[in-house]
């Protein structure tokens, strides 16, 4: 492999950690780098998937105390991420990468109109927890339902294509929980690190000879180095700020789908 090859990879891994930990659509860096350097769909949805689990983990540590007090629900999502991931691996597997591929952006816009109308959502959903007497966090049966199967969803999605599933994760969380921006997003990180090891762990017990281990090793280098950049600083911007930086990178990588 060439050094300028190296290097490319490494910087793109390490972006895309750092993407990941902030805002959930790293692979949309990762993923056409080493398609531009001639490695298949497959090939590189696999490899990517391995090296980014490396980011995952260190963006999730950066965002732990973000965690706390959200376990409650996590007991939930955590399995419906777990299955879904293991429903999305067979897909990928056994069939095109262009079925999801053509999905990919309309799932992406709709994820974006969620964030945008977040606040306005939350809102909604706090006014009417008050008239029915109820704590503004309280979350019922049925919205944890929705949760859940949200979840599943993005799971499933997740373990087929990997690309911007954070941003999806946001937009189902931002819609139905009372919760604050930073603290979704340390969700989603964990969520999205089980559906990453899952993942992973599939391909590499189906397709051990079809991935590019030497581009896995540089996208897992450069991720972990920029989840934990990521979770640093990504911690200190406002809840505009991160909202507006979902928004745009969204925007980037629904762009670069339809390219």
């Amino acid at each position: 492999m060439p050094v300028s090859e190296i290097l490319v990879i490494l910087l793109a891994g390490l972006g895309a950690g750092a993407i990941n930990a902030v805002v959930g659509s790293g692979t949309l860096i990762t993923f056409p780098t080493l398609v531009a350097f001639g490695y298949p769909p497959v090939v590189a949805t696999m490899s990517n998937a391995i090296g980014l689990v490396a980011g995952s983990v260190s963006g999730t540590w950066g965002y732990r105390r973000e965690l706390r007090g959200q376990w409650h629900r996590l007991r939930w999502q955590l399995p419906a991420s777990f299955l879904g991931a293991l429903g999305g691996a067979w897909l990928l597997l056994h069939l095109p990468e262009k079925v999801f591929a053509s999905v990919v952006p309309v799932l992406l816009v709709g994820a974006l109109i969620l964030v945008v109308a977040q606040p306005k959502i939350q809102e909604w959903a706090k006014r009417r927890s008050e008239a029915a007497g109820k704590a503004a966090n309280h979350i019922s049966r049925t919205r944890m339902a929705l949760v859940t199967f949200g979840t599943l969803l993005v799971g499933i999605y997740g373990g087929y294509f990997t690309a911007a599933q954070g941003i999806l994760l946001i937009g189902v969380m931002g819609a139905l929980l009372p919760e604050s921006m930073q603290r979704m997003n340390a969700a989603k990180n964990l969520l999205s690190l089980v559906v990453n090891i899952v993942a992973a762990v599939a391909f590499t017990i189906f397709r051990f000879d079809d991935i590019s281990w030497q581009a896995a090793g540089l996208i897992a280098v450069g991720s972990l180095i920029g989840g934990a950049v990521g979770a640093r600083y990504g911690r200190r911007l406002s809840p505009a700020a991160l909202r507006g930086a979902i928004v745009v990178l969204g925007l980037i990588g629904l762009w670069r789908l339809l390219v």
